[in-house]
């Protein structure tokens, strides 16, 4: 997710009102870094930040694909007999879920990154992925 940068400016003559905006912000925020100087007659402020209901929707995205994920892998490993490992490592999960690829090319690039095959099952992992997503979405 990308930050976000906001300035403000906390001027002499009105601290106080300045304060309070600037406070109100940062308690709707998760701030990366913070930045100041004094000029002019107030403090310059430049906050770099990542909104809240942003990380806490993606995290129950990514806890929603993990969760269909792990359900798939399950019935797709009872019905070709095998473990669930073979049909994609425990660890390979939460990062499919991480990127969300829709496609079997994204699947492709990720499960190389994680040193995975994605070839046997790579169609029914990215059905899964989008299912999910239109799920979440309607």
């Amino acid at each position: 997710m990308s930050s976000e940068i906001r300035t403000f400016k906390i001027r002499d003559a009105a601290v106080h009102e300045d304060e309070l905006a600037l406070g109100e912000f940062l308690r709707t925020v998760d701030v990366a870094r913070i930045e100041t100087t004094y000029a002019g007659d107030a403090w310059h402020i430049l906050v770099m930040f990542e909104e809240l209901r942003k990380r806490e929707e993606t995290a129950q995205i990514q806890s929603a694909i993990v969760a269909a994920l792990n359900h798939w892998r399950a019935q797709a490993a009872a019905a070709h007999n095998i473990d669930r490992e073979s049909i994609m490592p425990s660890s390979a999960v939460q990062e499919i879920a991480r990127y969300a690829p829709t496609t079997e090319i994204e699947l492709t690039v990720v499960g190389s990154a994680l040193g995975i095959d994605t070839s046997v099952f790579g169609a029914a992992i990215v059905q899964v992925v989008r299912q999910t997503l239109e799920e979440l979405t309607s």
